[in-house]
């Protein structure tokens, strides 16, 4: 058994590597993943590949660079750029699991004789029959399964997820306990490719498109003053909006079409429903009237709701009590207990 195993030059790769390798034959791989000329980008990867070799170095398996610059630029950052334009927002490290990790380097480990890829992520994979499921992490405030739904069937039965079984302390633990050079690294926090998280520079700097100020509406369609373009908020945004109202107003919707931005009290950003499209089932291969637990964020806690089928890849999501800002573009997720059932993409909350 051959197994490639995804190094970021972080802790949670760095333990995946050593846990992988004593069981099989491995080697690590860092992906190569910025273009351009973001000086400190590159910097910053160079770091992290020399800090994956030498812990390739250090477990006697060998080490490679995969430039994968391309395709993330093709499908993740203009996915990213395109979403934010549209109004949308988007959730990019989906999109790179789906199709970077997931998709190009599993490709490439097929192609050169691997079995099976391994990366730090921490969920797990479970063979229940002829099925494979995604589960929960065993350490819950670590847990990424949201951020994994996308997997399909063939990829999670060639996926290895070791950090499933631990806790973060623990690997740090195992990283101590080899003198590992990553063991007291600090975990990565922003989207890899914004790190100064200004999203709105970002996206004017790579296209060239200066946005233009537009109306803020309240819900009757009134003026209540000007914004600075519709990619610069998102939906539940209650600071930076420049508008005094004499109370708190919150960002209700986003229409890219006519640069508007609607504001309002906070009770109008709860929705009793969900329309989720794009839909990827694990667990099953069909589901309706179905009880659940669905996540409509990273950070969100899953709530009780029962999913409706309302198309071929699409579901309704009807919550037991309605939910705060559910945003197009984001993710919903749903589960039964820790097995991950399935998830898409948000269209729009229903009242």
């Amino acid at each position: 058994m051959k197994t490639l195993i995804g190094m970021s030059g972080g802790v949670d790769s760095a333990v995946t590597a050593a846990l992988v390798s004593r069981e099989c034959d491995a080697a690590g791989i860092t992906l190569q993943l910025y273009d351009g000329d973001n000086t400190a980008l590159i910097e910053k990867f160079n770091r992290e590949a020399s800090d994956a070799a030498d812990v390739c170095y250090k477990l006697g398996i060998s080490h490679s660079v995969l430039d994968l610059k391309s395709d993330f630029y093709d499908l993740v950052i203009k996915h990213f750029i395109d979403e934010y334009i549209a109004g949308r927002t988007p959730n990019p490290c989906i999109q790179c699991n789906i199709h970077i990790k997931f998709g190009a380097m599993l490709r490439y480990a097929t192609q050169n004789g691997f079995d099976k890829i391994a990366t730090g992520h921490y969920a797990r994979v479970e063979k229940a029959g002829e099925r494979y499921l995604l589960k929960k992490a065993l350490d819950t405030t670590k847990d990424q399964s949201y951020v994994l739904y996308g997997l399909t069937q063939n990829e999670l039965s060639k996926t290895v997820l070791p950090l499933g079984d631990y806790t973060k302390a623990q690997a740090r633990e195992i990283a101590e306990e080899m003198q590992l050079c990553v063991a007291r690294k600090s975990d990565s926090q922003d989207i890899c490719f914004v790190p100064d998280g200004d999203y709105a520079a970002f996206i004017e700097r790579n296209t060239g498109i200066k946005f233009d100020a537009g109306n803020y509406l309240d819900l009757d369609g009134k003026v209540l003053g000007k914004h600075k373009g519709v990619i610069h908020y998102t939906i539940g945004q209650r600071k930076g909006l420049g508008i005094a109202l004499g109370k708190h107003a919150f960002v209700l919707n986003k229409n890219a079409d006519t640069n508007e931005v609607t504001l309002g009290n906070e009770e109008h950003l709860f929705y009793k429903q969900v329309l989720v499209d794009d839909v990827n089932l694990i667990a099953t291969d069909s589901i309706d009237k179905v009880r659940a637990a669905g996540k409509l964020r990273y950070r969100h806690t899953e709530q009780p709701c029962i999913i409706h089928k309302a198309g071929d890849k699409s579901v309704v999501l009807e919550f037991d009590t309605p939910q705060r800002a559910p945003s197009p573009g984001q993710a919903a997720v749903f589960y039964d207990g820790d097995t991950v059932l399935g998830g898409g993409v948000i269209v729009k909350g229903i009242k």
